[in-house]
């Protein structure tokens, strides 16, 4: 598995129910869930028509809240970190090897927000983020406490760039940020949030009736589904677990 470089590859939700979530992704988003090829842990795939886009593992320490965490391609795990530790990120999960898959570390940015950088072994593109496509990635959502000095950490590591500053009046402003061509994602500042963290996005081929299967499977609706530019539609919501995760996709009656 591998992608353009900087670019997100996989998305990984860490979990207090596997068998719970597996079932309400695979209603609400329609994931099927295989085992990995790793016999010494429960590490879960997430898979849509027959590719994969992520998996799903038990909480890794007492006290963690579920959540989505994404992964970031670089060329070289052990020098990005090191380079973001001098930029005053943190390191959450060191350095390590996972046999067959890659080497990973979990970060942390200068404001707390997490991720994790994979040098993945394999070859061709990771079809993990592909918007419009249904089951896949479709944006990347970083609620923080100063987007300026997160776009300029994210910046120097990743090459991320700026493409459009949106004034959102008393919400303040939404950066779009890409990797090179369209833009791929987005930063706000967020006080509402209990500490800054990444939103993921995944797609859906009817907006109203993802709606519909978050509360039928348990589920938490934040907002109604509300239509953003570029003609797309989304809402963002929690899983029975408690990880917060959003939707887009077309408004379709």
């Amino acid at each position: 598995m591998s992608a353009t470089a900087h670019g997100f590859i996989w998305y990984e939700l860490i979990t207090s129910d596997l068998d719970a979530a597996s079932r309400f992704y695979g209603e609400v988003v329609g994931w099927s869930v295989l085992p990995s090829a790793n016999p010494s842990m429960d590490y879960r795939l997430w898979s849509m028509a027959g590719q994969s886009i992520g998996g799903l593992i038990g909480l890794p320490a007492p006290g963690m809240a579920p959540a989505w965490l994404g992964y970031v391609n670089v060329d070289a795990v052990d020098a990005s970190v090191a380079r973001m530790v001098a930029a005053g990120g943190s390191v959450l999960l060191a350095a390590n090897d996972i046999a067959a898959v890659g080497r990973i570390a979990m970060i942390a940015d200068p404001q707390g927000a997490a991720l994790y950088v994979m040098t993945p072994l394999g070859e061709g593109p990771s079809p993990a983020f592909a918007p419009g496509i249904t089951g896949h990635g479709g944006w990347h959502e970083l609620h923080t406490s100063d987007w300026q000095a997160a776009l300029a950490f994210y910046s120097a590591e990743f090459g991320w760039g700026q493409t459009q500053a949106m004034d959102m009046g008393p919400m303040g402003i939404y950066l779009l940020f890409n990797n090179g061509g369209d833009a791929i994602g987005g930063m706000m500042n967020n006080p509402q949030v209990p500490h800054p963290a990444w939103l993921y996005y995944f797609c859906v081929d009817n907006i109203n009736s993802a709606q519909a299967r978050v509360v039928a499977a348990g589920g938490a609706v934040l907002n109604a589904p509300h239509e953003v530019p570029g003609g797309a539609w989304i809402f963002q919501a929690q899983d029975p677990q408690g990880a917060m995760f959003a939707l887009v996709g077309p408004n379709v009656t």
